[in-house]
């Protein structure tokens, strides 16, 4: 079973964006790919979720959503709130071995970080992944504030013992401040894992072909690009 799955260090980190870059990526190389997201808040039924986006980003990929919540709330909040069923992590879990029977990569992109509550008794992405035994990419801001939430993520992968693929900036400035200049050295010393690419600030705004031929340089050949961590970080530390 070939899964990956996505968190952030908090909400508005470049989950989707870094979701589409990997996937567009594994296409482009001739894999077949299936995008999970478990649980989609803050979108109305008539709207694109970030599923969607995704697809739309990434081309030809499978995309499976579990339950979708009007109020852009934690899921658990959300489904509560909406008088709807929530996702657990055995759901989530199962949805993804069911996709990774016909799928050679599954992505599952969680919502917000990694321990925000998929239901009231607790369920979280990090125990789905843990079901799955799936590594877990995590998505992080470039700027002031990121060593901290990074470093807490990483604490809790591996007191959990669940598989740490790395760590991808989801949003790289075009012109980067001192403290995000200096978080490209720092975040893999604090997370005590690899940096594997950086998505540039914008990105999502790329046209779809844009998008998947930018793609490649924007990540580390772990997840199928041409990125080079040490390269990247010479030309921005001071």
């Amino acid at each position: 079973m070939s899964v990956l799955v996505i968190t952030g260090t908090g909400t508005e980190v470049g989950k989707t964006v870094t979701t589409a870059a990997v996937a567009a990526v594994a296409v482009a190389a001739g894999r077949s790919v299936a995008v999970l997201k478990p649980a989609q808040t803050g979108v109305r039924p008539d709207e694109r979720g970030d599923a969607d986006e995704v697809a739309r980003l990434a081309g030809a990929v499978t995309t499976l959503e579990l339950a979708r919540y009007p109020e852009p709330l934690a899921p658990a909040t959300a489904a509560r709130r909406a008088g709807l069923p929530p996702v657990g992590p055995h759901e989530v879990a199962e949805a993804a071995a069911k996709l990774a029977v016909d799928h050679d990569l599954v992505l599952v992109e969680g919502a917000g970080g990694l321990l925000v509550r998929f239901d009231d008794v607790g369920g979280t992405l990090a125990d789905a992944a843990r079901l799955l035994d799936a590594p877990v990419l995590v998505v992080a801001s470039a700027g002031l504030g990121t060593l901290n939430t990074t470093e807490l993520t990483a604490r809790e992968l591996r007191r959990r013992e669940i598989g740490f693929a790395g760590v991808v900036i989801g949003s790289w400035p075009e012109s980067p401040d001192l403290a995000s200049r200096c978080n490209l050295a720092d975040l893999p010393a604090v997370s005590g894992a690899g940096l594997l690419g950086a998505i540039p600030a914008g990105a999502g705004a790329h046209s779809p072909a844009g998008f998947r031929a930018g793609a490649p340089g924007w990540l580390a050949p772990r997840l199928g690009g041409t990125w080079d961590a040490d390269t990247f970080t010479a030309a921005f530390v001071p």
